[in-house]
């Protein structure tokens, strides 16, 4: 395994993680915990999500969160976006960058999104327009690359014909989500196959739940394929509204140490990850 590369942390707890916790987390810390995880290396963090606070109510305060935040330089500061209302209200509120989302199943398209898939790529083409006028970068999102709850088993190559699609419509970037975290290293080794056809490593991040503790070699199966950004949470918080069971990304501080262990870069403050782990909102 390759260990000259610099590998990107992508924390997404502000946003991926708390939208899953049960009691109202005060907005003032939620602003903490971001300025808390601005200071410790991490070049990128998904701070808030510009949803219908109906569908997750914990993010209802994204607007005071992103007005709140202390920012800096080194950070860009994204937000999820499902549609152009979202999109407009994360121009307003500054975000670096946004972040749209779709399901490489249909069933779970349905629960999430209300829409098939191919509806979901049909409200992407004016959000991309817009987004571009802006100039504001976009990153695509594709859960259920393994498993769905609604459909079962994903079939790699959707995902990879998705994946390319995104890349297509003007994304940077597309992380996949292992949302159920049932992948495991052969399953995630032929999605990789599939997917790698279609783009290349240097567009692809990963997404991996900690369900059944196998996170960290999904990880490592995606490091023998040249990928170098990851998506992480906070203390492995978080999960999915509409996958009960799931538990958190990978935990930021875990995923850290596991690849500066093979001698990978990071940038990041491991020790300060574990104090804010410590001493997360609840």
């Amino acid at each position: 395994m390759p260990n000259e590369k610099q590998i990107t942390i992508f924390e997404v707890g502000p946003r991926d993680g708390l939208q899953n916790v049960k009691n109202n987390i005060a907005t003032a810390d939620k602003v903490g915990l971001i300025n808390a995880l601005s200071k410790t290396g991490l070049t990128k963090i998904e701070a808030t999500s510009f949803v219908n606070p109906k569908w997750i109510p914990q993010l209802a305060d994204a607007k005071e969160v992103m007005a709140q935040i202390e920012r800096h330089k080194h950070v860009d500061y994204s937000v999820l976006t499902p549609n152009c209302v979202g999109l407009e209200r994360a121009i307003v509120a500054k975000a670096d960058e946004v972040s749209i989302f779709t399901s490489a199943s249909e069933g779970f398209c349905q629960a999430n999104l209300n829409c098939t898939i191919e509806q979901s790529f049909e409200r992407f083409v004016p959000l991309m327009q817009k987004a571009k006028s802006a100039g504001i970068k976009v990153r695509g999102y594709i859960s259920n690359i393994i498993e769905c709850p609604f459909d079962g088993v994903t079939d790699p190559s959707v995902v990879a014909v998705l994946t390319k699609r995104l890349i297509d419509i003007g994304c940077y970037e597309v992380s996949l989500g292992d949302t159920l975290g049932k992948g495991d290293k052969n399953s995630v080794k032929r999605l990789m196959q599939q997917v790698i056809k279609q783009v290349s490593a240097q567009q692809l991040a990963g997404h991996f739940h900690d369900t059944y503790g196998r996170a960290l070699e999904n990880v490592d199966v995606c490091l023998e394929f040249g990928v170098s950004v990851f998506d992480s949470s906070i203390g492995g918080i978080g999960g999915c509204p509409y996958a009960p069971g799931a538990k958190g990304n990978v935990a930021t501080e875990k995923l850290v140490q596991h690849v500066e262990g093979f001698g990978f870069k990071t940038g990041v403050d491991v020790d300060a990850l574990h104090s804010i782990a410590q001493n997360l909102p609840s």
